[in-house]
């Protein structure tokens, strides 16, 4: 008898928005890889790729067992452990009163949530001691998301290697995660725990990545893509 699913979901986008992709992950016995899915979504945000990648992920999942649900995205970490309760209270509204985006996602996973025992656990992406499974779903939601191309166990697909600007940028150390708690309608309690590219512009400006990299968020971007100046670096301009 399984006591609990350890899985693991990742999104791309090669451009935010660009060719994007989902992947999910399925732990075995022994922490390894038991089998995978990744699908196109063709152009798309970083958001909606993670999003996505919940979504099938959940409807993957036996609603009947626990599982544990690793994410690297911190955006759809918070969307479903801090944000959802009080966006479905408001009537899928922030506090601003604005629309939620990506709400017809949100609202699905909303309701894939009710009465299931999930944890979800904030896992740093690309660490030099990182998570296997979220690894894994990193290379296939990225490969797919350059390929336009769906793979997964069920076809004997290999795990696609890592991609390039993931081997060109150096690993880094493990982070402490921030954590937080929200509780889905019926469920149990949903918990997380959890380079340089170009030549600065005045005022926040942006310019083409003269050589790949990795943002802030974990996602890296291609030599040619829009970048902007943040705290910690270079990336998206969205994470600035």
């Amino acid at each position: 008898m399984v006591e609990k699913i350890i899985a693991a979901c990742d999104g791309a986008s090669k451009g935010n928005p660009g060719p994007a992709a989902w992947a999910w992950v399925i732990g075995g016995a022994d922490g390894a890889v038991d089998r995978w899915e990744a699908g196109p979504l063709g152009r798309a945000t970083n958001n909606v790729a993670e999003l996505t990648a919940l979504e099938r992920l959940l409807e993957t999942l036996d609603p009947a067992v626990p599982a544990e649900v690793r994410m690297d995205s911190q955006y759809a970490m918070k969307a479903v452990t801090t944000w959802l309760p009080g966006w479905r209270r408001k009537g899928w509204k922030t506090a601003a009163g604005t629309p939620v985006a990506n709400k017809d996602l949100v609202v699905r996973i909303d309701a894939l949530l009710t009465g299931r025992d999930i944890d979800f656990v904030y896992t740093p992406a690309h660490q030099v001691d990182g998570d296997p499974l979220n690894d894994a779903a990193d290379r296939a939601a990225s490969h797919s998301a350059r390929t336009q191309e769906p793979l997964g166990s069920a076809t004997g697909s290999p795990l696609p290697p890592p991609e390039p600007a993931s081997r060109a940028s150096a690993p880094r150390k493990r982070a402490s995660a921030p954590s937080g708690r929200a509780t889905a309608p019926g469920a149990s309690s949903a918990r997380s725990s959890g380079s340089s590219s170009g030549r600065a512009r005045p005022n926040g400006g942006t310019l083409k990545a003269r050589f790949p990299g990795r943002c802030r968020c974990g996602k890296s971007y291609d030599k040619g893509e829009t970048i902007a100046k943040n705290s910690d670096g270079w990336g998206h301009p969205t994470c600035a």
